[in-house]
């Protein structure tokens, strides 16, 4: 029975002094950005999306896990205005592109990190667009309020081929580049 007891409390500190070492971060999507940048042959076009949610996980002050999701139903524009802001994020909502109707959200949830520096991190990711899941590589920069990173993502893994050389030809100047880049500031 003292043995049961002496087992029990160990339990009990142990499990106690984990949840202490486990800070979760959660982001505030009101300062939290997601800018985006899709290039053609003739120029590009940039804007943003929004967070619904997410947070990072820091085990004695290292990085251990991370997830967020993101409403594509928010995808807009920056670099236009008027009927051509309009119809341009018309058609990124549209089933062609993102189908934000039937995919009202993107998500990334975080499986592997390695520590490149302390405040530094390679990440291999799980990133599922309109539905379809595929692992994504970056690196992000992480204060002690903030993390940061850049990286581009091959929409064609994701099931968005318009306007994609890699699928038409003779499109010409029409073209547009099958990645698309994407600058993610986080605050906490």
């Amino acid at each position: 029975m003292k043995n049961l007891k002496s087992i029990a409390l160990a339990l009990v500190v142990l499990i106690s002094t984990v949840s202490v070492t486990a800070q979760i971060k959660k982001i505030d999507v009101t300062k939290s950005k997601i800018e985006w940048i899709g290039k053609k042959v003739t120029g590009k076009h940039n804007g943003t999306v929004n967070f619904t949610d997410g947070s990072l996980t820091f085990k004695k002050n290292k990085l251990s896990s991370g997830s967020f999701t993101v409403d594509m139903t928010s995808l807009t524009a920056t670099d236009l205005t008027g009927e051509y802001k309009d119809k341009l994020d018309g058609h990124l909502k549209a089933d062609d592109f993102f189908g934000t109707e039937k995919f009202p959200t993107a998500s990334l949830v975080f499986k592997k990190i390695k520590a490149v520096s302390t405040s530094l991190y390679t990440i291999t990711a799980d990133l599922t667009i309109k539905g379809i899941t595929k692992p994504i590589i970056f690196d992000l920069a992480t204060k002690e309020k903030t993390a940061t990173t850049t990286f581009n993502v091959n929409r064609t893994l994701y099931d968005i081929k318009y306007g994609s050389k890699s699928f038409f030809d003779s499109l010409g100047d029409k073209a547009i580049s099958d990645e698309f880049e994407l600058n993610i500031a986080l605050n906490f």
